[in-house]
């Protein structure tokens, strides 16, 4: 089985313009996020796609190895979908570009989905955090994610899920972290289909499988990490990284 991990590294970004391109204890986050997904010796080969030839080259001149993609597109999964059309690979991983503290064994928990699914029922598989700060519950900025009793996804959304009604019971609330890992076909599949209703109003791609009847295999982890989203994040992640 051929495994290889994407990082999408889009150059704009609306709450953080050239957040990949920031200084993070000496080197660019987007080549801090690339060195992490090497280390973790999981993959056959790591890949930066990119927009931006200021991220190719930085990637390149590492010695590293990085994509130009060939049209423009509005999530990830798309960038990596068209990078890896013509690639005969097994799975993909989508390790997000803003996050550079990416480690091992959230990684490993999530490929072991595959090493196990004999009948190939996962479409894909991704990671979930529980979190219990109020307010990062209410915030539309961190998306949460409510699975049945396999583990398998039910739905994401920026909204609190599920809704409290029930005041005596104690939900379980969980993150969804956007690391994915996709049967190539299943990736694919993402890329030919249309946006419909729910991802376009939510703006979370994880939706369009769901909506189209793909089976996402969650794996819980308690490494929270720091995804860099905005200037405040960066200075968390200079002082996690000291």
């Amino acid at each position: 089985m051929k495994i290889i991990a994407m990082i999408p590294a889009r150059y704009a970004a609306s709450r953080f313009p050239a957040k990949l391109m920031q200084d993070l204890s000496g080197k660019p986050v987007i080549l801090r996020t690339y060195e992490a997904a090497v280390r973790t010796e999981l993959f056959d080969e790591v890949y930066v796609v990119t927009d931006s030839p200021v991220i190719y080259d930085t990637i390149t001149q590492a010695g590293g190895k990085a994509l130009m993609s060939k049209k423009e597109h509005d999530c990830g999964s798309d960038r990596i979908a068209e990078a890896v059309e013509d690639m005969k690979v097994d799975i993909i991983v989508n390790v997000q570009g803003d996050e550079p503290f990416t480690d091992r064994e959230s990684l490993k928990g999530v490929l072991q989905v595959f090493e196990t699914d004999s009948e190939k029922e996962i479409d894909l598989a991704s990671l979930m955090v529980r979190i219990d700060d109020e307010e990062e519950i209410k915030n539309p900025n961190t998306v949460k994610v409510i699975v049945d009793h396999r583990n398998f996804a039910l739905y994401f959304s920026r909204s609190p899920i599920p809704y409290p009604r029930n005041t005596d019971l104690k939900a379980a609330y969980f993150k969804h972290k956007g690391i994915y890992a996709f049967r190539k076909s299943a990736l694919m599949d993402f890329y030919r289909l249309p946006m419909l209703e729910l991802e376009a109003t939510e703006k979370i791609e994880a939706i369009r499988y769901l909506e189209y009847g793909k089976k996402i295999k969650m794996v819980e982890t308690s490494v929270t990490g720091i995804e860099i989203d905005t200037p405040d994040d960066l200075e968390k992640a200079q002082k996690a990284w000291k």
